[in-house]
């Protein structure tokens, strides 16, 4: 039953951000299945609330039946109720739950008064699915940043874009279409601004169904980005960072909707460099409940957030093409030894349509959790 329970965490996939995507089931002692839920929109009901809930609309009592769920029922009162409550006044007699929840305000409080409440519990079942499933959630309980993924689109010899800019379309339209569910999942989308004056992208969810449009991110040290840009089409949260806020044009930008933060970099000697402290800012978006960041930005930015070890998994879409030179997927410094390069590792490899979808992770981007 919890990979049922898992199969309706994954309808909340681009549901229920910033909470995480759970999934719950409920059965009789003879193991009938009696309800199910997913977790709803944020200030909506969780995903045991969903399940109580089917299963009163069924005519089913749930007195005495096992609650599977992919993550530990909350016991704090946050937009909603603590679900462990609910399931103790339901008469629950047991719970089988993938993890605890790494949210501070639960860590075990929830599982600690469903036994007080004399409820059996077992963890562990579709552990390792439901923390995948929840992956930005955990980073940024337990790291304080978001799930940084970084998304390319390139010819098969690593061009993203001709020299005259000219990058519409290398890959195929299935490959667009995938990349737009992976925005669709994200909190946000982070992207440069000189990504904003050269192709004046609305990095919305346009091409599969979202109730939902992510929160647009751009890193814009000398505030560049025009009011008129795109990107302010889509009704949904434009944050922008930058190294100044009080100019005619940060009021523009303001009048526009959009939350600037000012957040410059400084070097080692301490002195100012004019460009945005991308650290502090992956920071500031956990604090603003962001739990995965999806790049879609230019090989400048895309360099300065691999160099700083910023980039927890690549989404690599590649063309059969050879385009030859142009813009690479990711300007850094060269190096001078093979040894110097970053280690990662391949999750998968997909065909999508007629390109192939590479998804990889450093090897030290499982550790945290």
């Amino acid at each position: 039953m919890i990979t049922t329970a898992l199969l309706a965490a994954g309808e909340a996939l681009t549901l229920s951000n910033p909470n995480p995507r759970v999934g719950c089931v409920l059965t009789a002692p003879d193991g009938t299945l009696l309800g199910q839920g997913h977790t709803q929109r944020t200030g909506g009901p969780h995903a045991e609330v969903m399940a109580l809930r089917d299963a009163q609309q069924q005519g089913h009592s749930v007195q005495g039946a096992t609650a599977y769920v992919t993550l530990e029922p909350c016991s704090h009162h946050g937009r909603t109720g603590p679900c462990c409550d609910a399931l103790i006044k339901a008469g629950i007699r047991k719970v089988v739950a993938s993890l605890p929840d790494p949210n501070p305000l639960v860590a075990g409080q929830g599982f600690g008064r469903l036994r007080a409440a004399g409820i059996s519990v077992e963890i562990g079942a579709g552990a390792a699915e439901s923390r995948e499933l929840n992956i930005g959630f955990f980073s940024r309980m337990l790291r304080k940043t978001p799930w940084v993924r970084l998304k390319v689109a390139a010819s098969l010899d690593g061009t993203t874009a001709l020299h005259n800019g000219n990058s519409q379309w290398i890959t195929g339209e299935a490959a667009r279409t995938d990349g737009h569910a992976w925005r669709a999942r994200a909190c946000a989308i982070l992207t440069g601004s000189g990504t904003v004056l050269k192709d004046n992208p609305r990095l919305d969810v346009r091409l599969v169904h979202s109730e939902r449009q992510p929160h647009v991110v751009v890193v814009d040290g000398q505030l560049q980005t025009p009011p008129t840009a795109a990107l302010f089409a889509a009704e949904r949260k434009v944050f922008i960072y930058t190294t100044q806020t009080n100019s005619p044009q940060a009021a523009a930008l303001q009048a526009r909707g959009a939350t600037l933060i000012a957040m410059p970099h400084t070097d080692a000697n301490g002195h100012v460099t004019g460009k945005v402290d991308l650290k502090a800012m992956l920071h500031d978006l956990a604090q603003r409940e962001v739990n995965e960041l999806h790049v879609e930005a230019g090989h400048t930015l895309n360099g300065a957030l691999l160099q700083a070890g910023l980039v927890d998994e690549q989404l690599v879409y590649l063309a059969p093409l050879l385009l030859g030179t142009g813009a690479g997927m990711a300007r850094m410094a060269p190096l001078t030894e093979l040894v110097q390069g970053t280690t990662l590792q391949f999750k998968s490899c997909t065909m999508v349509g007629q390109d192939l979808r590479i998804i990889a992770r450093g090897k030290d981007r499982d550790i945290f959790y």
